[in-house]
């Protein structure tokens, strides 16, 4: 099998199925205490640090995809660091290791997009290693066994909503059941990023907590692709603001009028420290 290999497995998250699951179990255990509205959830936002960092948050949010009865046949996956100049990235074939088995690609759906589109076209040899999709893998497979993905690299630009309505658009016409993640962090702060701009110690903090990083979750809140991308270049507060944005515009494509907020935490809550990134998990 022509398979992708899970290149942060064993550090930025457990190597092996039985570990995954005992984290995942403790994870669900931790969402239980946080209720959203029961209904159909097409898609979400999650965070990309390792597992002990934001694995909570990303693994409820993700989880909260199974409101439907029906299990969807391909996930779509929006990601990857990248600036507004960037290429976009696509893996169109094969498939992508987990600690759960490998997961498959939907081919047929990245055919169609990789002839709409340009895109830089990744393969099980040929990859940018980058942890903003990966983490999501073996939360998918845990959850939704047998669904293929489409892992897709977008950049902060306003041609990356259009991707995002295309994979609705495709898996419409292809009579695929398709849901849709976007991988982000929020504001990388200290001196290890190199932004500072309220200096350090508690203001710092609570300004990251309350303004900086409030005001792109308010844009995703509000199911606004555009100002989450004009947002986090003016303000520095989502490190993937193309793949949150491409996620949004899919979910709106899909029918989805309404997102809810599932957490919000820093690293700070786990690690003290001058330098630290916030995290959001929202659903739409």
């Amino acid at each position: 099998m022509n398979a992708r290999k899970a290149v942060f497995a064993g550090s930025w998250y457990p190597g092996s199925a039985a570990e995954c699951e005992k984290e995942i179990k403790n994870f669900l255990k931790e969402g239980d205490a946080k209720s959203v509205p029961d209904r159909i959830y097409i898609g979400g936002i999650v965070p990309h640090a390792g597992w002990y960092f934001s694995g909570s948050i990303a693994c409820n949010v993700i989880h909260h995809l199974l409101s439907d009865e029906k299990s969807p046949d391909v996930i779509a996956v929006f990601g990857m660091h990248l600036r507004p100049g960037s290429p976009n990235y696509i893996m169109a074939e094969g498939a992508w290791e987990t600690p759960f088995g490998d997961i498959q690609i939907e081919k047929k759906l990245a055919d169609e997009l990789v002839r709409k589109f340009s895109f830089t076209i990744e393969t099980a040899q040929r990859f940018t290693q980058d942890n903003t999709i990966e983490l999501q893998l073996p939360f998918i497979k845990y959850f939704f066994r047998d669904a293929k993905i489409v892992p897709m690299g977008m950049p902060p630009v306003e041609d990356s909503l259009e991707i995002g309505k295309a994979v609705a658009d495709i898996s419409k016409r292809l009579g695929l059941r398709v849901k849709v993640i976007g991988s982000t962090d929020l504001t990388h702060y200290g001196s290890n990023y190199g932004f500072t701009p309220e200096g350090t110690g508690a203001a710092a903090l609570d300004w990251v907590r309350n303004q900086n990083d409030r005001r792109v979750i308010e844009a995703m809140l509000a199911m606004n692709p555009s100002e989450v991308i004009r947002e986090a270049l003016a303000n520095q507060n989502a490190c993937c603001s193309g793949a949150a944005a491409a996620a949004i515009a899919a979910a709106r494509q899909l029918g989805s009028e309404r997102a809810e907020s599932v957490a919000y935490a820093t690293s700070h809550d786990k690690h003290p420290a001058d330098s630290f990134v916030g995290y959001a998990g929202i659903i739409f």
